[in-house]
């Protein structure tokens, strides 16, 4: 059940996440979460500062509710959970200039002047690192 992947910054997407809370698929069967990820890798070849950041994928992060979830997350540094965004490059824009923020910051905590406009009322749930709990 569990793949290796290598740690450091990430982008988790949930490559079967809906297309949008009332479609499954585009018109070519594509999955929402495929086509976040097909973006967020567009992104990154456009923009060589976002690309310390790694794209993984993953089948289901069980945050169904909310179509095309990712979760950001580096290794000792709150984690997040967001959802409901398009999967367009837009978006994987914002997921991905947040992913960058939140790198570089002590522990995975980003002060809301700093987020992309496209993450702001996106954020599902925040999960603590391995051996910590959120204060």
């Amino acid at each position: 059940m569990l793949r290796a992947v290598e740690s450091g910054p990430a982008v988790v997407v949930c490559f079967t996440c809906r297309l949008s809370p009332d479609r499954r698929e585009d018109e070519n069967g594509r999955r929402g979460g495929a086509l976040l990820m097909q973006a967020l890798h567009t992104v990154q070849q456009d923009d060589p500062d976002l690309a310390g950041v790694q794209v993984q994928e993953m089948a289901c992060l069980f945050a169904c509710q909310s179509h095309c979830a990712v979760h950001v997350r580096a290794p000792g540094k709150i984690g997040y959970v967001l959802g409901r965004f398009a999967p367009g490059e837009e978006d994987a824009r914002a997921i991905l200039r947040y992913a960058a923020l939140h790198a570089d910051s002590a522990d995975g905590t980003v002060p809301y002047a700093r987020w992309p406009q496209g993450v702001k009322g996106h954020f599902i749930a925040r999960t603590p690192p391995e051996g910590y709990v959120c204060t």
